[in-house]
């Protein structure tokens, strides 16, 4: 009786451990707003010239999935090696919307769905890098890593991740 007793309680314990474990395992991606997808590699051969390059063509897609209206500013993105784009202005995203971030320069646009780096050097390797978006607060909203030959397998530099 005592044999089964414990077991019951250990077999209780354990549950109630996953049970407690599965949330943090989810709190990276408890952000309303994610990486949609990446063109990590933009199509032709790579030049980061900013009159005449293909940076513009490299961009971060992300998207609001909740119900309310998200103020972009503040929101850091970083890659692997620490390289870091800062919404400075006010970009609103409603329900479903989402934003192109694109390198290279060029006027932001509500209406286009488009923010610029303001830099014509590309932030995504070719090969593989991990990308990172943070909320104004610091905490992190989301986060990928890709490789090409793991991840690309159409490759056309185009990697989705939630739809």
């Amino acid at each position: 009786m005592r044999i089964r007793a414990a077991l019951a309680v250990a077999a209780t314990a354990g549950t109630v451990a996953v049970v407690a474990a599965a949330p943090a395992q989810a709190t990276e991606y408890s952000s309303a707003l994610k990486i949609k997808g990446v063109q990590y590699d933009a199509p032709g051969r790579d030049s980061n010239s900013c009159t005449k390059g293909n940076t513009k063509n490299e961009y971060l897609t992300i998207k609001n999935y909740s119900r309310s209206t998200i103020n972009l500013k503040g929101y850091v993105v970083k890659d692997a090696t620490g390289n870091r784009f800062t919404f400075r202005s006010n970009h609103y995203l409603e329900h479903g919307d989402y934003v192109n971030l694109r390198g290279g320069r060029g006027t932001d646009s509500d209406a286009k769905n488009v923010v610029y780096r303001q830099n014509c050097n590309f932030i995504w390797n070719n090969d593989k890098d991990t990308i990172y978006l943070y909320k104004p607060s610091g905490a992190r909203a989301d986060v990928h890593s890709y490789t090409k030959s793991r991840d690309d397998r159409d490759g056309n530099g185009y990697i989705t991740y939630h739809g």
